[in-house]
């Protein structure tokens, strides 16, 4: 069956002489594998930068429910160009290695597609994205810190998912708790310094490894917080 739908491409890796394997976080269908001919060759049809990190297609695809490997018809680009300044490139590259260690083939979430297709001009909101990127997502896949802050309840432990009163191995600073209350607030309005955000980020990649299997080996993060100096 053919079905037509947007998707945002998270990875490829090289199949046969000339073909592709790409995961695409499709909107119509959730995490999908797709076969996707021509591409390396010479004369190929498909332009490698149709494939680029977190490009934005409409796609024409084969829906076979029965296979988790399906082919592509056809592919075009939603938006022309990608931004190609270094923050704006490791932006991108921090948020497809988050999409593609966290999202699993599943069921369509097309709110979670929205949000991250909307996410446009990465350049004016450097300081706060990585943030909140990471605690989006983490909503979207039922793992969102629980933010009980109180004046009791001060310290969030990383394991436990909640703010907490009493300090273990897996609580966060009280400083690094306080920066994490105010990101669950729906539009922070502060400038928290780099180096607290770089380990806010650091601490919710340790959050999402403890929580989602698979989520290891994380590395984009390092480039980011590289650019970001």
């Amino acid at each position: 069956m053919l079905l037509s739908t947007p998707g945002l491409v998270l990875h490829t890796t090289p199949y046969a002489e000339s073909s592709v394997v790409a995961k695409v976080f499709t909107r119509q269908l959730g995490m999908k594998s797709y076969i996707i001919k021509g591409v390396r060759g010479r004369n190929g049809r498909t332009k490698q930068n149709l494939l680029q990190p977190l490009t934005s297609l409409d796609m024409v695809v084969y829906d076979n429910p029965k296979t988790d490997l399906n082919y592509t018809k056809e592919l075009t680009a939603r938006r022309p160009g990608q931004m190609s300044d270094p923050v704006s490139n490791a932006m991108r590259f921090f948020m497809t290695e988050v999409l593609y260690k966290a999202l699993r083939e599943s069921e369509p979430m097309p709110a979670l597609w929205d949000y991250v297709d909307s996410v446009e001009n990465m350049q004016e909101t450097s300081a706060h994205l990585p943030v909140r990127f990471l605690l989006t997502v983490s909503h979207h896949l039922g793992i969102e810190p629980l933010d009980n802050f109180s004046h009791r309840e001060q310290l969030f432990d990383l394991q436990e998912g909640r703010f907490v009163a009493t300090p273990t191995e897996t609580t966060l600073s009280p400083s690094l708790s306080a920066l994490l209350h105010e990101y669950s607030s729906p539009e922070p309005t502060f400038a928290a310094p780099l180096q607290q955000r770089t380990d806010l980020i650091n601490a919710l990649i340790a959050y999402f490894q403890l929580h989602l299997s698979g989520f290891s080996h994380f590395r984009s993060h390092e480039i980011l917080h590289t650019v970001l100096k």
